[in-house]
């Protein structure tokens, strides 16, 4: 039946209902949108980060973050002592009207042509990428299923372990976590498996299970429309605009100021889970992923993590790993100065503090959340964790930012590199294998039973 059919149908057979009077349906038992909206908004000028109640002011972050992307802000940051006054007042009809401006301002700052994020190359499509990088060919991965399944399994066990250190620490500088706990070589809590970033790692799988090689961005975007129901920052965004039919790559365009954060990074080990030895592929998926949501260097982000994951079943050495990896980014790119900042910095210094400390100063126009700082943090506990997972995550944990992102991306390797035997018990016991998340389908489940439909996956794309 056509749609004018079926609107002539339903205005047809409606016959007219007369009140007593004037009914409750406009507010009885209805959920207060109104006030549901002024909460959400007043959450983004200034809240707390869910699992370590670190302070959180994303809208000034999108203010940052548009500038970090080369835009001049200058009428934007005229609005923030106005709308920290009108927060302040609760006077939320100004408050809600002078956050949309700011959007407004955001979207349409001119460019700064003197900027230094405008003197590196801009990266529109994977080909873009592949201009500029020759990736080394499949190395096959001759293993069995069993031994495909346990490596799944610890580098699992690994990223949700690391993600459950990083959660308690997350929103931090390395100065005031030293303060406040001292030498962080262990849970400081009972541990959780509840974390936003794997959510969208699960969504990504059941695409794959769903779509094979055929898989697109818009099949990936639409899995988070059913399946998610946690977002934040750009993937907040790019839902928000999936759900309005608006798809990939203008899901992660469209008014959206944190598309360069780390909402991408921290989801690109899955894609080298399936993609063992294949890092052109690991690539390449995490471009199909990452554009959802993110651009340019937030989408090179995720290439990062998804080649050191697809690597890291055919190398042995982290340090030798670390390197391939950063070898394999674009040379053009800011992201890639990024990671070689750090790594010279690795290079040069003996401690990771003093590594640290000159990546710290290097990225302090960066948020928190944005991917350049926990990239570099990731360099440096991998350069000076080399192949010690416990040592690995101290230094991670110790860098602050980002953590859980951070240590749960680069706690997977270890897991494929050297089996669950190398990560300590006290690390994967207080889990019993267990999972719960807030993605539909894996409220409640088990570690193992992720590893499985990632090895599903997995032969999916390479059968």
């Amino acid at each position: 039946m056509k749609a004018w059919e079926l609107s002539k149908k339903l205005i047809t057979e409606a016959k007219p209902i007369l009140q007593s009077k004037e009914d409750l349906v406009w507010t009885e038992d209805k959920v207060d949108l109104g006030n549901l909206e002024i909460q959400e908004q007043r959450d983004r000028w200034y809240t707390h980060v869910p699992g370590s109640r670190a302070p959180d002011m994303v809208l000034i972050g999108a203010v940052q973050a548009t500038e970090n992307k080369g835009y001049d802000v200058t009428e934007a940051e005229k609005l923030i002592p106005v709308i920290q006054a009108a927060y302040d007042a609760k006077d939320n009809v100004n408050f809600l009207k002078l956050v949309a401006k700011l959007y407004h301002l955001l979207g349409t700052a001119p460019k700064n042509e003197q900027h230094s994020y405008w003197s590196f190359n801009y990266y529109n499509n994977f080909e873009d990428v592949t201009k500029e990088v020759a990736f080394p060919p499949r190395k096959v991965v001759n293993l069995s299923d069993q031994q495909l399944f346990d490596k799944l399994h610890a580098g699992w066990l690994a990223q949700i372990a690391g993600a459950a250190i990083g959660t308690i620490l997350e929103g931090y500088t390395a100065d005031n976590i030293k303060e406040a706990f001292g030498e962080v070589r262990d849970y400081l809590r009972e541990p959780s498996t509840f974390n936003d970033d794997i959510l969208f790692e699960l969504a990504f799988l059941e695409t794959i299970l769903a779509k094979g090689k055929e898989v697109t961005s818009e099949d990936i975007g639409l899995e988070w429309v059913g399946r998610i129901i946690y977002f934040w920052t750009a993937e907040e965004v790019a839902y928000k605009n999936l759900k309005r039919g608006i798809m990939p790559p203008m899901s992660a365009e469209l008014n959206n100021p944190w598309n360069e954060w780390i909402g991408a990074q921290m989801r690109g080990s899955v894609c080298g889970l399936v993609a063992p030895g294949n890092p052109e592929l690991a690539a390449r998926l995490a471009w199909i992923d990452g554009t959802v949501s993110h651009i340019n260097n937030g989408v090179l982000g995720e290439m990062f993590n998804a080649i050191l994951t697809s690597l890291s079943f055919t190398e042995t050495d982290v340090r030798e790993l670390l390197k391939k990896t950063i070898e394999l980014m674009p040379q053009k790119s800011e992201y890639y100065s990024v990671v070689e900042f750090a790594y010279n910095a690795c290079l040069t210094n003996e401690t990771w503090l003093d590594a640290w400390k000159l990546c710290e100063k290097q990225f302090e126009r960066y948020n928190w959340i944005h991917t350049y700082p926990n990239a570099a943090a990731q360099v440096v506990a991998l350069y000076y964790g080399g192949n010690s997972f416990d040592e690995c995550m101290y230094v991670i944990a110790m860098c602050g930012q980002d953590v859980d992102c951070n240590a749960g991306q680069i706690g997977t390797v270890y897991g494929i590199m050297f089996g669950k035997e190398a990560i300590d018990k006290k690390w994967t016991d207080p889990f019993n294998d267990q999972f719960e998340s807030l993605c539909r389908g894996y409220e409640k489940t088990t570690i193992s039973a992720i590893a499985r439909r990632t090895l599903e996956a997995l032969k999916k794309l390479n059968s």
